[in-house]
């Protein structure tokens, strides 16, 4: 089953990996800075070499989004975001693991986790919703 993670950050601190720019981040002591750091790219390692990541992607700063509807058969495209937050999507991750709970696990690991959101949505395949 795929899933896609998606992260969100503050867009104040956007530049990738996000999580070393987070207030809070360089606020921790150095050694749990450099342990949050190594256990970022242990995740990325062991997904990678599991089979589980599909893809990642770092989103650019959301200034630069724009919202498209379409009423009556007109489209209309304002700049920005559709939400108005604190918080932005920055980045995703599509993994394709066994369950939603090592979905959220993996999740649960992605440094950015502790510092904003993460979300866990399955994917649905061409045949229609997934259970």
């Amino acid at each position: 089953m795929k899933y896609l993670l998606l992260i969100y950050s503050n867009p104040q601190s956007w530049a990738h990996p996000l999580f070393l720019r987070n207030p809070q981040f360089l606020a921790m002591p150095a050694e749990e800075r450099d342990e949050l750091t190594r256990q970022a790219e242990a995740l990325q390692r062991e997904i990678t070499e599991s089979g589980e990541l599909i893809v990642a992607a770092a989103l650019a700063d959301p200034v630069n989004t724009r919202s498209v509807r379409v009423r009556d058969g007109v489209p209309a495209t304002t700049d920005g975001p559709y939400i108005e937050t604190k918080e932005q999507l920055a980045g995703y991750v599509v993994v394709d693991c066994e369950s939603l709970e090592r979905a959220s696990e993996i999740a649960a690991r992605i440094p950015d986790a502790r510092f904003a959101a993460v979300e866990v949505h399955p994917i649905m395949d061409m045949s229609g919703q997934e259970m």
